[in-house]
């Protein structure tokens, strides 16, 4: 999931004494030989969608300004959704995201990203992963996106690790966000 959208955002962690991973910023659960949306109950709550919202004096086609804000973000693997988050970008090149996942298995990452060109922002995205209430390992996220005034999309990858760096698993996404006007 080269940065991508998402706002997204995968983990998963290994299951204490099993083979089983859990993930947190893009999904909670086992993790499916297949894709995230196979897990039972997966995706619980969806967002309705704010009107996408110019804020007064927003810049034209400068994706390093545009991006930065307040974002909601939906997350889809295979075509369905798994996830939203509420993702700031900061104009120091930072940025945070608290996703609509379980806490047991972490539910805010961090990251860094990089204006690419006038459109297109690149991210890369870390989050811890915990199995019942224990360090099980972490994640990391690329991502690209495709950044308009008010909306953005993007195409992401996440590898997901085990604590001893041991990569368990690697998904890809994409993702659209709407800005939520402060």
């Amino acid at each position: 999931m080269k940065h991508a959208l998402t706002l997204a955002i995968a983990a998963a962690a290994l299951t204490v004494g099993a083979n089983a991973a859990q993930a947190g910023c893009a999904f909670s659960g086992k993790l499916p030989a297949g894709s995230f949306h196979e897990i039972p109950g997966f995706l619980t709550t969806q967002l309705h969608e704010p009107a996408a919202v110019t804020p007064p004096g927003a810049p034209g086609p400068n994706a390093a300004q545009n991006i930065v804000g307040t974002w909601l973000v939906t997350y889809k693997q295979g075509g369905k959704p798994f996830g939203q988050a509420f993702i700031q970008w900061h104009s120091d090149y930072t940025e945070w995201e608290n996703i609509n996942l379980p806490l047991e298995g972490g539910n805010i990452c961090v990251g860094s990203w990089k204006a690419v060109d006038s459109t297109h922002v690149e991210r890369l995205h870390y989050g811890w992963l915990y199995t019942s209430g224990v360090l099980s390992g972490y994640f990391t996220e690329t991502e690209t996106a495709t950044v308009a005034r008010n909306s953005y999309t993007a195409v992401d990858d996440t590898t997901v690790y085990d604590v001893n760096g041991n990569k368990l698993a690697e998904v890809p996404g994409t993702g659209r966000a709407v800005r939520i006007a402060p």
